[in-house]
C-alpha cells in the first residue's frame, strides 16, 4: 500500500526581483530585446512567497542589489546541506557578484560557509534527494565541483550530465518531490539527460514521475515540493495530473514574467537545510 505524501516544514531564502530585467543573454530563454515588467515580476514573486508562508514555511529575505537582475533566482546562490553552506561560483561574469553576496548573507546569519574553488551554480545544479546529492553538469557547473561538495558535506554525490541547453540547470529538468531517505521520489524529463545519466536515474529511481515535453517546455519541473504540496507552473498540466495520482497536491503559481530570464518557482527558492 502506497504511503500518503506528508508535508514537512521548510525554510527558504528568497530575493525580491526589485531590479529584475533581461539585459543580457546567458541561456536560451533570455531575449534582451523583449520587454520585461519588473512590477509584474514582483507581484508574481510575492504570490509565491505568500503561498510558502500560508503553507507554514519560513521565508528569509536577502536584499536585492542594483545591477544584479538575476539575484531573484536565489536557488543559484548557494547549496545548504546540514547547516553547511557551499557557496556558488558563477560561470558568467554578469552573475559572479551574486556568489559572494549570498555567502555573506549566510555568514552574517551564523552559518558555516565554504567558499567554492570550482565553478558551480548552487542548488540550481545540486539537488538533495534522500541521503544523496544529484549534481548537474554540462552547461553551468563544472564536474570538479561535485567532488568538492562531496568533501564539504560528506554526502554521496551522483553526477548528472545535461545535454539540452534549454535545461541548463539540473532544477529545470528534474524536481525533487520527496526527500524522505526511506522513499525518495523525483520527477524528470529524460531527453534533457545523457544516455548514461538516464540509465542511472532509471536504476536509482524506478518509480519516478516522467514529465512530458509540454511539462518541460514551460519549466514545469522547476517546481518546489514540501513532500505534499508541489508548486508548479500552470502550463504543466500533465505533470500536475500525475502528481495528483501519486497523492500530491499540485498548486499552480504563475511566474511567467520570471520565465523570461529562464527561471520558475524553484529558481526563486533556495532551501536552507539546517543540521539534523
Amino acid at each position: 500500500m502506497a504511503t500518503t505524501p506528508q508535508p514537512t516544514q521548510r525554510r527558504y531564502l528568497m530575493c525580491e526581483p526589485t531590479h529584475y530585467t533581461v539585459s543580457y543573454e546567458i541561456n536560451p530563454w533570455m531575449d534582451s530585446t523583449r520587454f520585461t515588467d519588473a512590477e509584474l515580476a514582483v507581484r508574481q514573486w510575492r504570490v509565491l512567497r505568500d503561498l510558502y508562508l500560508e503553507l507554514g514555511h519560513t521565508v528569509d529575505l536577502i536584499d536585492p542589489i542594483p545591477g544584479l537582475p538575476d539575484m531573484v533566482y536565489a536557488a543559484n546562490g548557494a547549496t545548504v546541506v546540514d547547516g553547511i553552506v557551499y557557496s556558488a561560483k558563477f560561470r558568467y561574469p554578469e552573475r559572479q557578484p551574486e556568489g559572494p553576496a549570498y555567502e555573506k548573507w549566510f555568514a552574517d546569519h551564523g552559518f558555516v560557509t565554504h567558499t567554492a574553488e570550482e565553478v558551480n551554480e548552487g542548488e540550481g545544479d545540486i539537488l538533495m534527494v534522500g541521503d544523496l546529492l544529484l549534481a548537474g553538469t554540462g552547461f553551468r557547473t563544472d564536474r570538479a565541483s561535485h567532488g568538492e561538495i562531496a568533501r564539504v558535506t560528506g554526502r554521496e554525490v551522483v553526477t548528472m550530465e545535461l545535454v539540452d541547453s534549454h535545461y541548463y540547470h539540473l532544477d529545470t529538468a528534474l524536481s525533487v518531490l520527496s526527500s524522505d531517505p526511506a522513499a525518495p521520489l523525483i520527477a524528470y524529463y529524460p531527453p534533457a539527460f545523457s544516455d548514461a545519466s538516464r540509465t542511472e536515474l532509471e536504476r536509482r529511481f524506478p518509480d519516478a514521475v516522467i514529465a512530458s515535453e509540454q511539462d518541460a517546455a514551460c519549466l514545469g519541473l522547476n517546481a518546489v515540493s514540501d513532500g505534499k504540496h508541489v508548486v508548479v507552473a500552470p502550463g504543466a498540466t500533465d505533470l500536475a495530473a500525475q502528481l495528483t495520482e501519486r497523492g500530491f497536491e499540485p498548486i499552480p503559481v504563475d511566474t511567467s514574467e520570471l520565465l523570461k530570464g529562464g527561471g520558475g518557482a524553484k529558481c526563486c527558492t533556495l532551501e536552507i537545510r539546517t543540521a539534523p
